[in-house]
């Protein structure tokens, strides 16, 4: 019986894995990588590794993830280590969790080293803190459609509090999301979306809840993306004159 390591590949950067995450791959007899895991950590496979690529497409995630389940289980059983390598933290919106529940379910021993999520890298990468002092005090981390499709109920209650929210899969709903917000929050509470974060190809784009769905749609951001809505949004763009998110950062005493 092997054993099944989940790994978290980070947020896309192949310098953000933990060293522990690299071990696991160096040692690895089969890898099931997703989509959002650089390809490049494969380098640290050996040659004899078995690679096998199991990205998801829209529509078909629940099918594919019983078919994943069935792959973990059958390479546990005719191999000594086997690693799941996870966009991101395996824990974060990644059913890293489900995965473990059916190894364990079906005697296979299970590791998990954690990843750096996206959620927090992506802001964090651009200068962005989801806290800080004087502006405020904790931050929510939301996913934009359920696995049904649907918008999340607890999208509510995070607009109605006064924290920084990081929106992960919400560009589908980006128009529900600002809509939603702009109802509890002022229209001209900041926000930024970042699409391939941390990635060379990286894409962003700041305004507020009024004017980021025509900005988005101008410049063609699209998924993958990190929604950040809040006053903390604003502190990227500080340092722009010509743009006013929080007035007071950007006040200028005359002599």
């Amino acid at each position: 019986m092997g054993k099944l390591i989940l790994v978290g590949a980070g947020p896309g950067d192949a310098e953000l894995i933990t060293l522990k995450g690299i071990k696991a791959l160096q040692k690895a007899d089969v890898v099931l990588y997703d989509a959002l895991a650089n390809n490049s950590l494969l380098d640290y496979c050996k040659k004899d590794c078995i690679k096998i690529y199991v990205g998801k497409k829209a529509g078909l995630h629940q099918y594919q993830q019983i078919y994943i389940n069935a792959m973990i289980v059958d390479y546990a059983l005719r191999y000594n280590n086997v690693v799941r390598l996870k966009g991101g933290d395996p824990f974060v919106f990644g059913r890293g969790h489900e995965e473990l529940e059916h190894a364990e379910q079906n005697g296979i021993e299970v590791e998990v080293i954690p990843g750096i999520s996206s959620s927090l890298a992506v802001p964090a990468i651009n200068h962005i803190p989801l806290t800080k002092r004087g502006i405020n005090e904790s931050f929510w981390v939301v996913t934009g459609t359920t696995t049904n499709g649907s918008f999340s109920k607890d999208m509510a209650y995070a607009a109605q509090s006064s924290a920084t929210v990081v929106i992960l899969m919400g560009m589908k709903n980006l128009k529900l999301i600002t809509e939603l917000f702009s109802y509890y929050r002022d229209e001209y509470e900041p926000v930024g979306i970042i699409q391939n974060g941390t990635h060379e190809n990286q894409q962003e784009v700041f305004g507020n809840l009024s004017n980021i769905a025509r900005k988005v749609e101008d410049l063609q951001i699209k998924s993958p993306a990190v929604i950040i809505i809040g006053q903390v949004a604003a502190l990227k763009t500080a340092k722009d004159k010509s743009i006013s998110l929080i007035p007071e950062l950007h006040k200028e005493t005359k002599p």
